[in-house]
């Protein structure tokens, strides 16, 4: 009687078995991922073309009964929505320059520069990162109250300004340029603003660009300071102003809401795709130095 022989499984198998595994479990949970934040987003957008009737309608209905594309129209036309996008613009644009300026200039001194305490600036940046920005609100709102800047742009710009954040991330990144181009450009005779700008910040471009997309995402989505600084629509974010959409007769017309909310993303939903790339690029550019 001949005994069949069992099957030998190489490493090589094996590895490639768990590979396939691996694989697998990461699209389940890319699909996972996908659902959790896509429906929502999804359930948005069809409701904004709804009618209050077909909002409130149980069991929900996803599809709406009749398309109401003047959701969009009533969102611009009923709150000072213009207003609202132009405070935006200015808060956004004017904290995004300050805060890439002062990281950039930060990091760079923190990894460039020799000055007595530098770790301990460090540690306070550090710091910086642990602590919630609601823990400094009431300060903050004391400070800006006293100084008269309530319902101003520099009242909702000036404690927004801190860049914890861009710090640390700049500074991983400058720690990763290779040593001997820092000392071939000194030896070429660069000093510290020639340094900066001819040699770092050119091969600095993903990280950058990752910096300032997260900035610019972060202050368009703002709300709580520009809540309590704004006393009226002259400066009131669009976050903010999106809130006066919302009916105080007990039931809320959603469909301009959403209407709203979905102008509101546009914007920053194009420059966050359009710079997605450089800004997973720039995130881990300083993973492995070399």
């Amino acid at each position: 009687m001949t005994l069949l022989a069992e099957p030998v499984v190489s490493e090589q198998d094996k590895t490639e078995s768990k590979r396939r595994g691996a694989n697998v479990f990461g699209y389940l949970a890319m699909v996972v991922v996908i659902l959790m934040v896509g429906l929502p987003l999804f359930w948005i957008v069809l409701t904004s073309f709804k009618e209050r009737p077909d909002i409130y309608v149980q069991p929900a209905d996803w599809w709406p009964g009749l398309f109401r594309p003047q959701n969009y129209s009533d969102a611009t036309s009923t709150v000072p929505f213009w207003t609202f996008l132009r405070n935006s613009l200015v808060v956004t644009s004017v904290l995004a320059v300050v805060k890439f300026a002062l990281g950039v200039l930060s990091a760079y001194g923190l990894v460039f520069l020799r000055f007595p305490g530098k770790n301990v600036v460090f540690l306070v940046i550090i710091a910086a990162l642990m602590v919630p920005n609601q823990i400094t609100v009431i300060s903050n709102y004391a400070l800006v109250a006293e100084l008269g800047w309530r319902n101003t742009f520099q009242g909702i710009i000036v404690p927004l300004a801190g860049v914890a954040f861009g710090t640390f991330l700049m500074r991983n990144h400058f720690l990763s340029i290779p040593s001997e181009i820092i000392e071939a450009a000194r030896m070429d005779g660069a000093g510290p603003i020639r340094l900066l700008t001819r040699v770092v910040l050119p091969i600095s471009g993903p990280t950058m660009v990752a910096f300032a997309t997260i900035t610019v995402v972060n202050e368009w989505n703002e709300y709580l300071w520009p809540f309590l600084m704004a006393d009226d629509a002259s400066r009131a974010t669009l976050p903010v102003g999106l809130t006066q959409l919302q009916n105080n007769d007990g039931v809320t017309n959603w469909g301009p809401v959403m209407a709203g909310t979905i102008l509101t993303m546009i914007p920053i939903l194009i420059v966050f795709l359009a710079l997605q790339r450089h800004m997973i690029k720039g995130l881990t550019s300083g993973a492995v130095k070399g």
